[in-house]
């Protein structure tokens, strides 16, 4: 059975998220991924990586992955946030890393910075 990994970013932690998977597009290459609409598009075209894409956050591409992840088909969600920028889809950040939660789906919401 392959991984399936969710791959979501707030707009000023986009670049990062291409960074990462760059970093790991061998280990990517082996996984099934879905992302929001703009980062989807964004990891294909910077790494090769075939990608499921949803809607973009704003327009309900969280609450599809969150709807993914209830069903049981996401194993785990890199969802890289910008806690200093104020959401307009605040509420369904919230329900899909409840529902990681709830469904013990590990969730990574930042990466370690190396000085």
């Amino acid at each position: 059975m392959t991984t399936r990994i969710a791959l979501i970013a707030h707009d000023h932690k986009k670049d990062d998220i291409v960074t990462l998977a760059g970093e790991y597009v061998d280990t990517l290459r082996r996984c099934n991924i879905i992302a929001t609409g703009t980062i989807g598009g964004r990891i294909s075209d910077a790494h090769g990586l075939q990608v499921e894409r949803m809607l973009s956050g704003p327009h309900g591409g969280d609450l599809q992955i969150g709807a993914q992840l209830a069903e049981g088909r996401v194993d785990m969600v890199i969802f890289l946030r910008d806690p200093m920028t104020p959401q307009q889809h605040e509420p369904d950040i919230n329900a899909l890393l409840r529902a990681c939660d709830v469904h013990n789906i590990p969730c990574a919401t930042n990466i370690r910075r190396r000085a």
